[in-house]
């Protein structure tokens, strides 16, 4: 057997299951992907994480727990995992990565889910500069100034009718003529004297202003190509997110849109000694704090599993 425990995926799940296990004396393996930090690193202040009554730097936040799990002897490689399988003959699993294979007892994926954007040129360099995809995060930084959201369905009404707290006019930018939200989310939105409805259009580009910080975007009419500028601060996407999941073949269950389904009260998959937690096993709340709290979930439960044996 060459690891008790590997845990795959570097955000806040992923480093809170590494404390947890590697303070369990597990000795975990953690196998950091592309992004290291998650969905975080592209975030610029976080203020809604418990201990940081001033607010900390979505990349200097993950620093710290990267350090906390390294402390307590979590490992890490530093390498991107294709696969995930398990051996019949003994319930072992092994992940493929770049680097090569490695054997454990069980695997806690904590992979994250990554936003959807809409992919025109400028999007990358935008993002936390006025771009974003979470308004629950990032919609206190723009009191008293016009934004958007991008999408038609209840994440999107529910974040633009979140938005109106702070924002002085909040758009809904829909590609269609009517929404496809729930009957009592669209007649919120579509009453509320600060939300505005875009219909049939997208957004063809973003204009940003010296500091590179967006100022405003160009819409484009769907029906009649017609384009127009609008002053904007920031946009905040509501077209969805993918789960970052589809390395796991049939080790777990997966709902239609991808996120991995859990046994109830807990974060085993349908394979036992695999785990799930944060964002690729979390359809609804998606965010950093509860993706912790999972990873504290995954810890403990993976736990138990090992000391079976």
């Amino acid at each position: 057997m060459d690891e008790q425990l590997i845990i795959i995926g570097a955000g806040p799940a992923g480093y809170t299951a590494a404390i947890y296990a590697a303070r369990a004396s597990l000795k975990p393996l953690l196998f950091t992907g592309g992004q290291i930090g998650g969905q975080l690193t592209t975030t610029t202040e976080v203020e809604n994480f418990p201990g940081f009554a001033e607010g900390i730097m979505g990349p200097d936040l993950m620093f710290q727990m990267s350090e906390q799990a390294q402390k307590f002897g979590t490992r890490f490689a530093y390498e991107d995992v294709i696969s995930v399988t398990q051996q019949s003959c003994d319930d072992v699993f092994v992940v493929t990565t770049s680097g090569g294979a490695y054997k454990s007892k069980a695997v806690i994926i904590a992979t994250g889910a990554t936003a959807r954007y809409l992919g025109i040129d400028g999007e990358k360099a935008l993002i936390g500069h006025g771009l974003t995809a979470c308004a629950t995060c990032d919609g206190s930084f723009y009191r008293d100034v016009p934004v958007c959201v991008v999408g038609g369905g209840d994440s999107a009404c529910e974040e633009a009718h979140f938005l109106t707290r702070f924002a002085s006019k909040v758009y809904i930018i829909h590609r269609r003529d009517e929404l496809r939200a729930s009957k009592a989310m669209q007649k919120r939105v579509l009453e509320h004297d600060k939300i505005e409805m875009i219909w049939d259009s997208t957004i063809a580009a973003y204009q940003s202003d010296k500091d590179g910080e967006l100022e405003s975007i160009t819409l484009e009419n769907l029906k009649t190509g017609e384009q127009s500028s609008l002053d904007l601060k920031c946009v905040f996407m509501a077209i969805g997110h993918t789960p970052n999941s589809s390395f796991l073949g049939d080790l777990a269950d997966r709902d239609d849109a991808g996120f991995i389904i859990r046994k109830p009260d807990c974060t085993l998959t349908k394979t036992p000694g695999l785990f799930a937690a944060g964002d690729v096993a979390d359809a609804i709340y998606k965010q950093a704090i509860s993706a912790a709290g999972m990873g504290c979930w995954a810890a403990l439960d993976a736990e138990r599993y090992i000391n079976q044996f």
